[in-house]
């Protein structure tokens, strides 16, 4: 059998995923996996807080004595113990070289992945953490988009990031989910639309895709309006409401996020998110090369291995 010889953690703002990882293959082999709502924005108490909720989910882990490496929000200014961000361009490859150590009263050491920062002198700052840590298993299981790719990471605060030979060059953050959540939930749109989803919609989320495409895509605030009146008036369904809005603000990000010259695209993310976005990408004539899961596990093993923490 595999022996274990990781612990890795990818540590959010609402989640804590754990798993125990042997040698196998590029990203490792997975030999158990576990989760909890103990995200770092969840936890009061600072480290003495972290240090129980890292007890809670993998005790028995730990008294293995295996290192211990984590990626995510508990490295932030409100995490465990900020681990600095790495400026763009960044190499993948070397992003261990500046993880910060936290000592566990386990007596197991734990190291955090630093996130990224782009912060170009004409622009506006753009951070990332955990996502980093997705590229570079996203790259080990997939070395084909090692020399030029943009990369989508959909969901609350999609990340679009644009590849070169193992380096961040760039990334930008649309925050579409959270968007389309605060419409949903906690705007005047909701209002005529069920309390919960009632199945897909193509049809419906097509045309928002189209709508935004359209003559009227530069003007989101009238159209956004316009997902109410299309529901006074019966032109879509109650139960159809929510895909058009989805497909409006997807179209809006694709709009602006993809690339204007041809490139290797790639989807990362939680499938069912991907399989949508992936629906909207094709009326841009545009189809992913890959659609990956979260590759976190995968990039943690990667960059214990090239730090010397296990060997492959």
């Amino acid at each position: 059998m595999t022996e274990p010889r990781l612990i890795a953690l990818d540590w959010g703002s609402t989640r804590l995923r754990g798993w125990l990882i042997g040698p196998g293959g590029a990203g490792g082999t997975v030999l158990a996996e576990r989760s909890s709502a103990d995200g770092a924005s969840q936890i009061t108490g600072g480290a003495a807080a972290f240090d129980a909720a890292l007890q809670a989910l993998a005790g028995d882990w730990l008294a293995l004595k295996l290192p211990a490496l984590a990626c995510g929000m508990v490295g932030s200014a409100h995490g465990w113990r900020e681990a600095p961000y790495a400026g763009c361009p960044a190499d993948l490859s070397r992003l261990h070289t500046q993880r910060v150590r936290v000592d566990t009263a386990a007596g197991v050491p734990l190291h955090i992945v630093p996130g990224l920062i782009d912060d170009p002198v004409a622009g506006t700052p753009d951070v990332m953490r955990g996502e980093e840590t997705q590229l570079v298993g996203l790259l080990a299981l997939q070395p084909a988009l090692t020399g030029a790719a943009c990369v989508l990471m959909p969901g609350t605060h999609s990340k679009w990031v644009q590849l070169e030979q193992g380096r961040v060059t760039g990334f930008r953050t649309r925050m579409t989910g959270e968007l389309y959540a605060l419409l949903r939930r906690h705007s005047v749109l909701g209002r005529l639309m069920p309390a919960a989803d009632e199945g897909w919609h193509p049809d419906a989320f097509d045309a928002g895709v189209a709508a935004a495409r359209g003559a009227e895509g530069r003007d989101l605030v009238s159209q956004l309006f316009a997902v109410r009146t299309l529901g006074l008036t019966h032109r879509w369904a109650a139960a159809a409401l929510p895909d058009y809005l989805s497909g409006l603000l997807i179209g809006h990000e694709l709009t602006a996020g993809l690339p204007r010259e041809p490139m290797t695209l790639a989807l990362v993310g939680e499938p069912d998110l991907c399989r949508r976005y992936g629906h909207a990408l094709r009326q841009f004539g545009a189809e992913p090369a890959c659609m990956a899961d979260n590759t976190a596990s995968a990039g943690l093993w990667q960059l214990a291995v090239l730090a010397g923490m296990v060997k492959p």
